[in-house]
């Protein structure tokens, strides 16, 4: 794993031992089982995808992307001021991935910034709170801010948060998943962050569509201009994007 904070965090190559006789200090040259047992240096990402979290104030986006990057929580965590996000390298399909989660606040004042996000992610996972109904009636909303500003191929996960809190469960597992068979493409599942139920399959299973939809010249020409040589991580949004001709749903 490569969990990251803020802004990027990078890390710089180190030269390997060398191989020889001797140094002019005296030092022993490796045998060759020593250079055998030498660590080879991580093998480099193959690919990089972005990932954004969206949702009301308080359903627990940040728990969710907290726990999944470094399995941690947070009882009282402190709402997201405009946007965050962490690092974190996965292996699927046999390529090493790594993925950029941006974590967006909830309140609508920051619409303006967190709406610039949508436009590069692949994946868009749009969280309500199972225990407060107003978070789920929002949703509709949130899904005028994707057919806005993001791409029609992001794949889209919704996610009911806080099942930890059953007893005040006041949106049923029904209710979610109408909600998402009414969005074409989008997939449904209850988790809990504070309990660490399906975080890691919510995140895994999101990246596994965006792979399985992208055709193999599209990845080989994403790795061979983008991925291997990896851009440092923006520190501002980018331009604003124009709103999209289509809508998703009515």
């Amino acid at each position: 794993m490569e969990p990251g904070s803020g802004l990027a965090q990078r890390r710089a190559g180190g030269g390997g031992l060398e191989l020889g006789a001797g140094s002019a200090g005296g030092s022993p040259a490796l045998s060759g089982g020593q250079a055998r047992r030498r660590k080879q240096p991580p093998r480099p990402a193959d690919f990089k995808l972005q990932v954004i979290i969206i949702g009301s104030r308080g359903v627990g986006k940040t728990s969710l992307m907290e726990r999944f990057t470094d399995d941690t929580f947070c009882e009282a965590c402190k709402s997201t001021v405009g946007v965050d996000f962490k690092i974190k390298t996965v292996e699927l399909r046999g390529k090493k991935i790594r993925l950029q989660i941006w974590d967006t606040a909830g309140q609508e004042r920051f619409n303006s910034i967190t709406s610039a996000y949508y436009r590069s992610a692949k994946g868009i996972i749009l969280v309500y709170d199972i225990t407060k109904k107003e978070t789920f009636d929002d949703l509709p909303k949130w899904m005028k801010m994707i057919d806005k500003y993001a791409s029609e191929d992001a794949e889209l996960l919704l996610v009911g948060n806080k099942l930890d809190c059953e007893v005040d469960r006041e949106i049923s597992r029904q209710q979610g998943e109408k909600f998402a068979q009414q969005i074409t493409g989008m997939r449904f599942c209850e988790a809990s962050a504070k309990d660490n139920f399906n975080v890691d399959e919510i995140f895994l299973k999101l990246v596994d569509d965006i792979l399985k939809k992208m055709p193999l010249d599209v990845i080989r020409n994403e790795l061979s201009n983008s991925i291997l040589s990896l851009q440092p991580e923006p520190e501002i949004p980018p331009e604003l994007p124009p709103p999209r001709p289509h809508v998703r749903c009515c």
